[in-house]
């Protein structure tokens, strides 16, 4: 047993659920979720067992993107509540067993934010040097990135042209209305530190911290080859995972995290796998990190919805086991299928073929990998994708943006939609249905009207017809959680080695779990149809002569077709049983 598996940490036995604000409960009937609200259902989240909520932004914002554009950090959105409410929030859920992280945004500000203004206003202020203003070259911007929202990547300054009519631009990654804070800067990073120990004192246990590969740029702010109809390029070569960046990230955690033993989940998509020992490794730049791998597999070029297709279950497994092989070699991570950024997994996963059965096949699948499992509000009672009619009734800036990059690549009208109803954000920020009322139970006053359009699914999927069903989705995610929180196979679930079980049968992902003398097998079949699985084949991956087949511990069935050769498996039945 690797020793360093053995130096167990508070944060690796957790079990997460990720809150979007907005969209959780609304406590004072304004058609917007609240912290209020969320206090209100920490008993609903202790029911299924849940050890630890992260929260998205809750801060001052314009809502530009729905908080991750935030305008003062030491503030909450008045939408939200008060600062106070979320200090109740914190010790209510203490009580209860449950930690707290918020969403930890400091690759950008809000164009509101007071430093923005000010280096506005006044070009020779040092806030000018707080972000990262550049010259732009005949006419055009500085470089010809596109924008993850589409557009460029750089906004006018109006009135700074110099004597050769060049104009001033700043950089915005995400949108115009979320400026690059420039990390280059000693003094900005002295002010985030500032700012985050502000917020560990007050007795969070830590953050998911968004966007944090992208804050160390290429300094020569050179054009990519143009891979788009609007003439731009997709700025990552240049913006993401820079050589130097560990500098950075290495001079927050100690300045900041690691002073305050605090877990932190960082959001770093593309990270080559060579590069984890640094970020998650002894001395890391972070607890544990979030692997977009195998989620993001839906998508074939550079972020485009409309290069959508169906996942292969073969791609699924190998993506899968890669990135836990490679958590494992170097320490921590946090398995998911959903966040507010996806849509959701039991559409992505199986399209038309979504049902309770396989909700609960994917619920084994991801919630029995090694490292600290997230579920995403909804996720745990199969809330499911949405269809719109047309592009107005999207909320999310992407979604829209999307939409007409579609258009602009000779795509029609409704495939564009389609493609959109497939991918957009806003599948997984339509309220939480907690019963079948008209607005799901999200708000009390049936005549009050929901920030969102809800899915429309709440009389089929909801939380109070699921609660005491003992063979609900809910009921399956509780008796998971309690499998891996409590009792006998407790340190293998958390603690034990992930060994992968490639079989030849390509509808199947299996993977063993192991710890001292216990080993136990996830087995699952994305067919439709049933397979049969041979225990020989079984054994050869593992090594082992044999393997006999003990206690089954979960199952999305209420049977098993076994014998002392082979395992039967219904189509899309999946199980955990010991061996």
């Amino acid at each position: 047993m690797d020793t360093k598996k053995l130096d167990k940490k508070w944060w690796q036995k957790e079990v997460g659920y990720q809150i979007y604000p907005r969209s959780f409960y609304d406590s004072n009937n304004d058609g917007i979720g609240d912290l209020n609200g969320i206090t209100a259902k920490l008993d609903y989240l202790k029911e299924l067992g849940i050890t630890l909520i992260w929260v998205c932004p809750i801060f001052k914002s314009p809502m530009d993107d729905n908080g991750y554009d935030i305008s003062d950090y030491y503030d909450v959105n008045p939408e939200f509540g008060t600062k106070e409410d979320l200090e109740k929030l914190i010790a209510e859920a203490e009580k209860r067993g449950i930690k707290v992280i918020l969403d930890l945004v400091i690759n950008h500000t809000s164009d509101e934010h007071e430093w923005f203004l000010e280096a506005l206003k006044n070009p020779e202020s040092k806030y000018r040097n707080y972000y990262i203003f550049k010259r732009g070259k005949n006419g055009l911007p500085p470089t010809n990135w596109r924008s993850h929202f589409g557009g460029s990547a750089w906004e006018k300054v109006e009135g700074e042209a110099d004597e050769n009519g060049n104009e001033m631009y700043y950089l915005h990654l995400f949108t115009k209305k979320q400026p690059d804070l420039n990390w280059e800067n000693p003094e900005v990073r002295k002010e985030l530190y500032k700012m985050v120990n502000y917020w560990l004192e007050k007795g969070i246990a830590g953050f998911r911290v968004d966007a944090i590969n992208s804050i160390k740029k290429d300094a020569r702010y050179l054009d990519l080859p143009v891979d788009g109809a609007d003439g731009r390029a997709y700025n990552v070569e240049y913006t993401l995972n820079q050589p130097g960046i560990e500098e950075f990230l290495s001079e927050l955690a100690k300045e900041t995290f690691k002073k305050y033993n605090a877990m932190t989940v960082a959001e770093t998509p593309m990270l080559e796998y060579e590069r984890y020992n640094d970020f998650i490794g002894d001395d890391g730049f972070f607890t544990m990190i979030f692997d977009f791998s195998y989620t993001d597999l839906d998508m074939t070029k550079g972020g485009f919805y409309y290069s959508l297709r169906d996942i292969p279950t073969i791609e699924l497994r190998d993506a899968i086991f890669e990135s836990q092989l490679t958590q494992q070699k170097y320490g921590w991570g946090a398995p998911f299928f959903e966040n507010h950024d996806l849509p959701r997994s039991l559409n992505k996963f199986f399209g038309e073929k979504a049902n309770e059965t396989n909700a609960k096949l994917l619920a084994n699948v991801f919630f029995f990998l090694r490292g600290t499992p997230f579920i995403y509000q909804g996720q745990e009672i199969g809330m499911d994708n949405f269809v719109r009619n047309d592009i107005s009734e999207f909320d999310d800036i992407a979604s829209k943006d999307q939409y007409q990059r579609a258009l602009g690549e000779g795509f029609s009208s409704e495939e564009a939609l389609y493609f959109v109803n497939k991918r957009s954000r806003d599948n997984s920020r339509t309220p939480m249905q907690w019963d079948n009322s008209k607005n799901a139970g999200f708000l009390k006053d049936e005549n009050s009207k929901s920030w969102i359009k809800l899915t429309g699914s709440q009389a089929t999927t909801n939380v109070a017809d699921q609660i005491n069903d003992k063979d609900s989705i809910f009921s399956h995610y509780k008796k998971m959680i309690d499998l891996r929180q409590n009792g006998k196979y407790s340190d293998c679930l958390i603690y034990g080695d992930f060994i992968p079980v490639p079989l030849e049968n390509e509808k199947i992902i299996a993977y063993v779990r192991k710890y001292e003398n216990q080993k136990l097998l996830c087995i699952s079949n994305f067919s439709e149809l049933k397979q049969e699985v041979e225990l020989n084949d079984i054994a050869k991956v593992l090594g082992e002569k044999e393997i006999i087949l003990g206690k089954i511990l979960i199952n999305n069935f209420d049977k098993i077709g076994k014998d002392e050769k082979k395992l039967n498996l219904e189509g899309f039945q999946s199980l955990l049983v010991e061996i």
